[in-house]
């Protein structure tokens, strides 16, 4: 997993009622899911699932949600790239070392 620098980190993450909201840039028809840095001030996460259908959708709010161990939805982004997640997790220290993004 690629670290992301923690005041580009503090900016994808902001805290919400309930948890947090997380900007997402998705990749649908990766070869593999995976967390891959940085796009456009959004965590860039690679799905192996195609855009079809929402099954990318569904492959991102399934993955966040094993990588963290709390509930995801999607509150933003349906039909775009850039999404937004709420994590059902409160707190924020604890999301951004899970996630990887706090610097090394």
């Amino acid at each position: 997993m690629r670290y992301v620098a923690r005041m580009e980190a503090t900016s994808l993450l902001r805290a919400a009622p309930g948890g947090a909201i997380l900007d997402v840039w998705v990749v649908p028809g990766a070869s593999r899911t995976e967390i891959k840095g940085v796009h456009g001030g959004a965590l860039r996460v690679r799905v192996a699932s195609p855009p079809a259908g929402g099954e990318a959708n569904r492959a991102l709010v399934r993955y966040l949600g094993e990588q963290l161990g709390c509930k995801v939805r999607l509150v933003a982004g349906a039909s775009s790239r850039r999404k937004a997640v709420h994590i059902g997790c409160v707190d924020l220290a604890w999301i951004t070392a899970s996630l990887g993004l706090e610097s090394q």
